[in-house]
């Protein structure tokens, strides 16, 4: 059964640096393209960014240039490197992977979330 735990939310200052990880567990990590979402109040869940097995590379318009999104497949993890953060990225933010090949092909999985304010 596949999970995703997620850590490193918390507060940061606009304009600070925070880090994200998610380790996967029961999955074969190298099979799967992993994302992170982010849905804020009253908003639907959104695209962060993606990365692929081939460390092929997503971004959102409004993350692009400021986050970085990186993957260690011999630990299952993936990590977000959020830098110059902004108010308006304050969210809960969510591990996602999509497996790419073999059985299941397409289905998603999701974390639990995890918190991020930006505020002063």
């Amino acid at each position: 059964q596949v999970q995703l735990v997620e850590s490193g939310g918390g507060l940061v200052q606009p304009g600070g640096s925070l880090g994200l990880s998610c380790a996967g567990f029961g999955m074969i990590f190298s099979d799967y393209k992993m994302g992170w979402f982010r849905q804020a109040p009253g908003k639907q869940r959104e695209l962060v960014a993606q990365i692929t097995s081939d460390l092929s590379t997503l971004y959102a318009d409004p993350v692009r240039g400021r986050f970085t999104i990186s993957r260690d497949n011999a630990k299952s993890t993936v990590y977000l490197q959020m830098n110059s953060a902004e108010p308006e990225d304050t969210a809960v933010y969510y591990c996602n992977a999509i497996r790419t090949r073999g059985p299941g092909l397409g289905l998603p999985y999701w974390g639990q979330g995890t918190q991020v304010t930006v505020a002063s």
